[in-house]
């Protein structure tokens, strides 16, 4: 289930509550979505973005790691804006909660759409997409590698590494992106990635730009693919499943944001709907 970022902002007892509740209706991973910063529209007048400084969005790892005490769902940020953030810390960050977790992180990452966010956390978002590929290189040495020494164009570790490291070496990581620039980086690096599409003819060309890329590095190792489905009834919750699933999608995640709901109450209302027309709870 994606938790319902940008629209609710939980206690630590109405987590705790609605993790317990929608693990027992079936649920196996959360999703978090991230943003540090939100815009104020009134000083930037000519903003189109979806959120702003209104929207309440909780920090993912940090989030995670109080998550990782109280479910035994797979934890998963959907997706964490990398290149706005220090490689190496993220990486200590990432370690810990799946420390923390035995093993049940999985680190969604993207390069983000906020150029305010961007400038506001010191980092430079015409170069994000370069960025973000030398990122993923050396958060994957920092988790397997005791001592690491790495020098890139925007990263640069002389003998120094993580302990403790993570359980998973190295923890999976998923990428997220729509344009055929991003399908091919999903093809040379990820573990799996994030759709912005519905199954159809866009989704099948997608997957075949990632599978060529891949194909291209002599990577054999499958990429796995994270569906998403927007809740608006039973049938469409169970039609939506079949088709990810013919798709090839290795995940899927139900999501109730958008549709007009105020409390915590409401959303898991409509996640217990979803439950019983997916099959995995008797609800």
């Amino acid at each position: 289930m994606v938790l319902p970022q940008g629209e609710i902002v939980c206690s630590a007892s109405e987590l705790r509550a609605y993790c317990a509740t929608t693990e027992n209706l079936g649920y196996r991973h959360v999703v978090a979505y991230d943003h540090v910063l939100g815009t104020d529209p009134v000083g930037h007048p000519n903003w189109t973005g979806k959120y702003t400084v209104a929207d309440p969005f909780h920090e993912p790892l940090v989030l995670f790691g109080f998550l990782a005490a109280i479910t035994s769902m797979e934890l998963v940020t959907g997706v964490l804006v990398l290149p706005q953030r220090q490689t190496a810390l993220v990486a200590k960050q990432a370690s810990e909660v799946d420390r923390l977790s035995n093993g049940r992180l999985r680190l969604g990452v993207g390069i983000g759409w906020n150029r305010v966010e961007y400038d506001a956390l010191g980092r430079d978002f015409a170069t994000r997409g370069a960025r973000i590929e030398e990122q993923v290189r050396l958060l994957r040495e920092l988790w397997t590698q005791g001592t690491v020494t790495f020098t890139g164009v925007s990263e640069k570790v002389i003998a120094a590494g993580l302990a403790p490291l993570p359980v998973q070496r190295p923890i999976p990581v998923w990428l997220g992106g729509g344009s055929p620039v991003a399908y091919r980086r999903i093809g040379q690096i990820a573990d799996g990635w994030f759709p912005r599409l519905q199954p159809g003819p866009e989704l099948d060309d997608a997957i075949r730009t990632i599978t060529a890329s891949a194909r291209d590095c002599g990577r054999s190792e499958a990429v796995g693919m994270h569906g998403r489905t927007q809740f608006t009834s039973a049938e469409q919750v169970a039609e939506s499943a079949r088709r990810w699933h013919q798709a090839g999608a290795t995940h899927l995640s139900v999501n109730t944001l958008g549709l007009g709901l105020t409390t915590l109450a409401d959303h898991l209302a409509v996640l217990t709907v979803a439950a019983s027309a997916l099959g995995i709870s008797d609800s």
